[in-house]
């Protein structure tokens, strides 16, 4: 008799944004005649750059001619893309990373997801309250809770975010043995000093605990002194695993690729209290569940870190923080408490009169005609407030503005 896996059913009212989608569907079919403005996931709408698309192209013409054509390519992914991450995005920066170190793959969402796979079920995982819904639906998937109880899921260390900490989670008085953060943050658009992340890599240093640091909107980060990565923080290369993505610093949301880091000095434990390295057993993951990411996309990747390619790409970055400028100065004027939007592609919201988030969401869909994502969705401290993605095209941007300044 074929088992299901039970976890599963603990999950709460399918995935976040499906939901979203199955709502405004609905709508759309009921009113044909309204152009609705999305701003609810965090999907592009640039297209991909030129020096991108001109690498994109080499390399499918590669793969057509035999002498250059290539099949399987390493599952670490092609040394030229790992070098040049490691010099672009960390060694010109300062900070000791090697090429050894980075691992490419098809979406931070993946490797988020698929990194507790090497850790062990009985690990205790804290996470942000509101958070990135990958991050707790996947622990349950792994039979790392119990049941779902009032918005929380039993097992999981829940660390709220709210104006009051500056959105930014004290540590836990629980002592939790992996730890997501994600700065910027999604979903709230806020930035952690060097300062704020020290404390947590002192903190993980001090309980043998590793964070988990997803890094996917580094390269929104405008103001001086905000660390682009974790491993700025002395000592965070013995306890700190690095995401990383090109969908929103390079548009390649529909072209797939990102890369984790894993330090040599990283180390956790087995059940007799031995030290393990962690990198031998992610690389082994890999290359035992994943083929790599394509070779022309790879290809189109590095084009980011050409000169050219890192103008371009910089050029895209501050159309998308301009649309943030606006949102965030409209809704200001609008009468909305509002967060995000300067170091980040994300405006955090904080309905009006107390109105619930799915409300607010129904309100602004159906009288304005405008997606956005409740902010309950992320989680139950996110509840009251609402997020506004940055990705949407100029013109629809201000539309959209326009549209919820009029709303009654």
């Amino acid at each position: 008799m074929a088992k299901i896996n039970e976890n599963y059913l603990k999950l709460q009212a399918g995935y976040l944004f499906p939901e979203i989608g199955r709502r405004v569907s609905e709508f759309v079919a009921a009113n044909p005649d309204k152009k609705v403005i999305k701003m609810g996931i965090g999907d592009v709408t640039q297209p991909l750059v030129p020096s991108v698309v001109k690498a994109f192209h080499e390399g499918v013409d590669e793969m057509a001619k035999g002498e250059t054509f290539k099949g399987y390519g390493p599952e670490q992914g092609y040394a030229f893309l790992r070098e040049a991450i490691a010099k672009n995005a960390y060694q010109d920066n300062g900070i000791d990373i090697s090429a050894d170190d980075i691992f490419i793959s098809d979406g931070s969402k993946c490797d988020t997801g698929n990194i507790q796979e090497i850790f062990g079920h009985d690990n205790k995982i804290a996470i942000c309250d509101p958070v990135y819904p990958v991050y707790a639906d996947t622990t349950v998937m792994s039979g790392k809770t119990g049941n779902y109880n009032s918005g929380y899921y039993e097992g999981i260390i829940y660390m709220p975010c709210t104006k009051e900490n500056g959105f930014i989670p004290n540590l836990p008085t629980e002592t939790p043995d992996l730890i997501f953060l994600c700065y910027p943050n999604n979903p709230m658009g806020t930035v952690a000093t060097k300062e704020e992340l020290k404390k947590w890599v002192d903190y993980a240093a001090e309980n043998n605990s590793i964070i988990l640091y997803d890094a996917a909107y580094e390269a929104f980060i405008t103001e001086e002194g905000i660390p682009h990565s974790i491993y700025e923080i002395e000592g965070a290369k013995e306890v700190a695993i690095e995401f990383r993505s090109f969908s929103k610093t390079a548009g390649f949301t529909g072209t797939r690729c990102a890369f984790t880091v894993v330090p040599d000095e990283l180390k956790a434990f087995d059940s007799s209290g031995k030290s393990v390295a962690v990198k031998p057993f992610w690389n082994r993951r890999q290359s035992t569940k994943f083929n790599g990411v394509s070779y022309p996309v790879q290809k189109a990747a590095a084009a980011v870190y050409t000169e050219e390619g890192k103008k371009e790409v910089t050029e895209v970055i501050a159309y998308y923080l301009e649309n943030a400028r606006i949102m965030k100065e409209s809704l200001t004027e609008a009468g909305y408490e509002v967060f995000g939007g300067v170091n980040a592609p994300y405006i955090w919201v904080k309905t009006k009169n107390g109105m619930s988030s799915w409300d607010f969401f129904d309100k602004v869909l159906n009288e304005a005609n405008v997606v956005g994502t409740p902010g309950s969705g992320f989680g139950p401290a996110g509840e009251g407030y609402f997020r506004f993605s940055a990705f949407a095209d100029r013109e629809s941007t201000m539309e959209a503005m326009e549209r919820i300044k009029n709303l009654k």
